[in-house]
């Protein structure tokens, strides 16, 4: 007797799937910009959870090990080919999962990851960035941020607060070109540990790493954006100000977008960013930002009848976070205080409206 072939992810996908598929691209999905030759770039952050491997059915079941199916993979594609690049934290030694999405996301797709980090802070997590190769193409340099061991002597002689080792996951910075701007991203996944305060020194040390290469860099008129997950509790918090003491600001059109799905306390998270530096405020771009910015709310559409658990080890517990650049930049613009409204924006694009 011969078996059913396993089904394929570049498959049609049944059609109940086809169906909330559709309902997540036609309401899930509008708001975010199109893609607009030498206008627009597109760039995204997503921590997804334990992103590693995956269940070979469109659906799994209560037995299978990993939950991540399928149809989860073709739903994190869509979101995901809606963007130019887009960073990913918590991507696993097994990179399945992103295989998969790339088979979905097709030959124009391309991706670029850190070797696994070892050890318990790490949690052997990979950095990656994804992105599109039609409008996007990496630039020349790549990189991982260490700090020099005379400033972590230093470091350790100013005492509580300051960094004193090296990063548990070391930031990864990636430089790309679209639209005749070069932009270097660099994304991280701050360690979570056992209390706050032991983030406060890897969010200190960041601000000051990138402060130091962004006046470095500066005449060159390249772009530096600092993204990915802080894991910052509140906003204007401790970590919070290490992170935005040497002028990271983030975009504040994403102050008030939910990042991770709703947790049991209600209360909102500030875990995940995007920023780059400002002057005066004034955004340190070539490129243009006039407030365009947001989240998708997947949880909305996929996999409403689970809880929060399940459904984060389908999907992810995070939200993308996005932002829109334009080219040229229109005007410089000048950038609202942290915290605060964007004066002359068009506002967050986050959930969809009813």
């Amino acid at each position: 007797m011969t078996g059913v072939a396993a089904p394929a992810v570049t498959d049609p996908p049944p059609a109940e799937l086809a169906g909330v598929l559709e309902r997540l691209v036609r309401d899930g999905l509008a708001h975010i910009p199109a893609k607009r030759p030498s206008d627009n770039i597109l760039v995204a952050t997503w921590n997804l959870r334990e992103f590693g491997g995956l269940t070979e059915r469109w659906l799994s079941s209560a037995g299978d090990v990993p939950k991540r199916d399928l149809f989860s993979v073709r739903c994190i594609a869509e979101i995901l080919g809606r963007f130019d690049v887009i960073a990913l934290q918590e991507v696993q030694r097994d990179i399945k999962a992103l295989r998969h999405v790339l088979k979905v996301l097709g030959e124009d797709w391309a991706f670029i990851l850190t070797d696994v980090t070892e050890g318990d802070a790490g949690q052997n997590e990979r950095l990656a960035f994804l992105f599109d190769t039609r409008r996007v193409q990496v630039s020349g340099l790549a990189c991982e941020l260490v700090v020099p061991e005379e400033v972590l002597e230093r470091n350790r002689a100013v005492g509580r607060g300051a960094l004193q080792r090296q990063f548990a996951r070391t930031p990864y910075a990636v430089a790309f070109r679209s639209a005749g701007q070069t932009f270097i991203l660099v994304t991280l996944h701050v360690i979570y540990g056992d209390h706050p305060s032991q983030r406060t020194g890897e969010l200190g040390g960041l601000a000051d790493w990138l402060a130091d290469w962004a006046a470095r860099t500066e005449d060159y008129g390249q772009n530096l954006v600092c993204l990915g997950d802080f894991n910052i509790d509140r906003e204007r918090d401790a970590n919070y100000q290490a992170f935005v003491r040497r002028g990271l600001t983030p975009a504040p059109e994403l102050n008030a977008v939910p990042r991770t799905l709703p947790t049991a306390d209600r209360k909102p998270k500030f875990y995940d960013q995007i920023a780059w530096f400002t002057d005066e405020g004034r955004a340190r771009l070539t490129l243009g930002y006039e407030g365009t910015a947001g989240t998708v709310a997947w949880d909305d559409f996929l996999f409403t009848d689970l809880g929060r658990g399940p459904k984060s080890f389908r999907i992810s517990d995070h939200y993308p976070l996005w932002v829109e650049f334009l080219v040229p930049a229109p005007r410089r613009r000048r950038f609202a205080r942290p915290g605060r409204p964007a004066r002359g924006g068009s506002g967050s694009r986050g959930r969809p409206r009813p």
